[in-house]
């Protein structure tokens, strides 16, 4: 090896090194070995910047609004609240969960996805007294289960499938000549193309939206089968975190009236889902005058109603989604969608001094006053079994309020309040755009799988279309894109190219070869799996593909086989980690509010790794023969 392989390896290293201690964010790090690379001529200007416009960077960021969209239109949350419905057991739940959260993961990214079900999933454990561990670390290994499934599925996969189509688009442009220079005729005549450039090339064309399915989805099923049969046996019990749940949330009595429109009418109460959800009671059904308490899971729901309900704040908003809902409190509460995105929710705590001391809300004229609209009351140590607008104000009393803009800016010093907050991550869902919004999604899905328009496009024109459908807002849209994630892929780019121009890649592909010759290509693609999946279980997924994405091709051409079997099981192995809470951006997340310790990823993920290796290195040569 010359000197530029040896420098670019130590780069290179250095990068797993800053990734693995943690000097440097990921795209920072990325940004950096890149400049490096250029300023020692290894690279050239173009290289480095030529990522930024890869069609795999730009399909990841176009899928970062869609899955945004779907969110903000309330479908995502409409679908997950409604998956745990009666499930009494953790294994039942389990189950439930694997049947949305792996199907959905294969068309959105995971991130939003997690996000979502964790605080459903966090609200049913306190209700069935199981302890959030117990669920917390299966929804993210279903996530990423799930995202093994399509082209689509992770940025990995996009960010791999990019990288082909450049090395394609690169092999397309050269000549048989060029090709095979080593192999022209005495005449000087170019000659035909071998049979091992020809494998190569045609191992290297664009993959299909559903290709990867053929060994994605019994990848999934098999994993899906471990954490069923195994995995809650090995997941942690932390009864602990179950009692700080318990501890730490605030009760809040609500009053909502069942208005004409409202779609739960002819329902039962179980029918209509109000048993059920996380964190919320319902204490009696006023109708006509008349009190219905205990409440029968059989009762018939009736326009008129007003339910009295106690529960947290998560709970009420979920209520307040419900349209034809409204709280009794205030009659005149009713909005369109778009009016309810020009308001937030706010919590305030009635002072001594405060005007509405020894007042209802009806007396107060809360409306007229506050330009605000009371939603319900929270007394500490107490548990109120009045209607909402019937009670008494007394200090300390908590109002979870719907207000404008302005409200928290204008009462943050009135001595009508102690305290003025808004919630946090609360935000009014854009149902009126439900139906556009998963339109758009279905339309994306037949312009990929049909091929009518690149990829890339596609996810862009979507991306595009549901800003101006109103789905979401601009701003929202800029918010939602990851950006961290697609610096470090498109300098990720940078650092693939220096491993092949510098020869690095082909040094150390030819060890891996030669440590494997005696047994042929599919023990130097079970070695290559095992190294990857290691790697990823330290640095990110992303920065893994980037790195080995060479040494795919180099391993593929000393053995003069396709590299797809290679690049196959490089988007498997980099996405498959299990092992650790830091190599999966959704492994972190649960990994707080789990009450995780490093060692229960270790114990759950370990055997789940293995049993996934040995699944990947049979069925790929099987479904992707080396010989192409």
């Amino acid at each position: 090896m010359g000197w530029e392989a040896w420098f670019t390896l130590i780069t290179t290293l250095m990068v797993f090194i800053a990734l693995v201690r943690d000097w440097a964010t990921p795209d920072v790090v990325f940004v950096f070995a890149a400049a490096v690379l250029s300023v020692a001529g290894i690279i050239s200007p173009a290289e480095v910047t030529k990522g930024f416009a890869n069609p795999g960077m730009l399909t990841v960021a176009g899928m970062f609004i869609i899955s945004a969209a779907l969110r903000e239109t309330g479908l995502l949350d409409f679908i997950g609240q409604r998956v745990l419905g009666s499930v009494r057991s953790q294994r039942r739940a389990i189950a439930r969960l694997s049947f949305l959260i792996v199907p959905l993961s294969g068309f959105l990214n995971n991130t939003p996805i997690v996000a979502m079900m964790m605080p459903i999933v966090i609200e049913w454990c306190r209700r069935r007294n199981i302890s959030p561990s117990k669920l917390l670390i299966p929804i993210s290994y279903m996530a990423i289960l799930g995202g093994t499934c399509t082209l689509i599925g992770t940025s990995t996969n996009l960010l791999i499938d990019g990288k082909i189509r450049d090395e394609y688009a690169l092999l397309q442009e050269q000549q048989p000549d060029q090709i095979n220079s080593d192999t022209q005729s005495s005449d000087s005549q170019p000659a035909p193309e071998s049979i091992a450039a020809k494998r190569f090339r045609e191992g290297l064309k664009p993959l299909g939206l559903f290709e990867i399915s053929v060994i994605g989805i019994p990848y999934a099923l098999i994993g899906m089968g471990y954490l069923l049969l195994l995995g809650t046996r090995l997941l942690p019990e932390r009864k602990e975190l179950l009692e700080q749940l318990g501890d730490s949330r605030r009760e809040y009595l609500v009053e909502m009236m069942v208005q004409p429109e409202c779609r739960l009418i002819g329902q039962s109460v179980e029918q209509a889902n109000l048993r059920h959800l996380p964190g919320l009671f319902l204490i009696e059904i006023d109708r006509e005058g008349r009190i219905i308490a205990p409440v029968s899971p059989e009762e018939m729901l009736v326009a008129g109603d007003r339910l009295v309900f106690t529960g947290v704040v998560s709970s009420i908003v979920e209520l307040e989604r419900i349209g034809g809902l409204l709280p009794a409190a205030d009659p005149e509460y009713q909005v369109s969608p778009g009016q309810q995105r020009r308001r937030q929710l706010v919590e305030a705590v009635v002072s001594e001094t405060s005007p509405l001391v020894g007042k209802t809300i009806r007396e107060a004229d809360f409306r007229a006053t506050y330009n605000a609209a009371v939603l319900a009351v929270h007394r500490n140590a107490a548990r109120l079994t009045n209607k909402v607008g019937d009670i008494e104000l007394r200090p300390g009393d908590t109002l979870l309020m719907q207000t404008r803009p302005h409200f928290i800016r204008a009462n943050r010093n009135s001595t009508d309040f102690y305290l003025v907050s808004s919630v946090e991550d609360w935000r009014p869902l854009r149902s009126d755009r439900a139906w556009i919004a998963l339109s758009l999604f279905a339309i994306l899905l037949i312009l990929m799988t049909t091929g009518l328009v690149d990829t890339a496009v596609a996810a862009l024109l979507i991306a595009s279309a549901v800003v101006v459908t109103g789905c979401l807002s601009s701003g929202d849209a800029r918010r939602s894109v990851e950006w961290q994630v697609l610096i470090t892929i498109a300098a990720s780019f940078a650092v693939g190219d220096a491993l092949r121009n510098s020869g690095a890649a082909a040094a150390v592909a030819q060890t891996l070869v030669k440590a494997t010759e005696s047994f042929g290509p599919v023990a130097a693609l079970i070695c290559f799996y095992l190294i990857a999946s290691i790697l990823t279980e330290m640095v990110s997924n992303n920065a893994v593909a980037s790195l080995m994405f060479p040494l795919c091709l180099e391993t593929a051409r000393l053995l003069e086989v396709s590299p797809r079997p290679f690049l196959i099981a490089l988007m498997f192995a980099a996405s498959a980690s299990f092992a650790t809470p830091i190599g999966y951006q959704t492994n972190m997340m649960v990994y707080g509010p789990g009450g995780y310790r490093f060692s229960d990823f270790l114990r759950v993920g370990l055997p789940l790794n293995t049993l996934l290796w040995l699944t990947a290195t049979i069925l790929i040569p099987m479904l992707f023969p080396f010989s192409g």
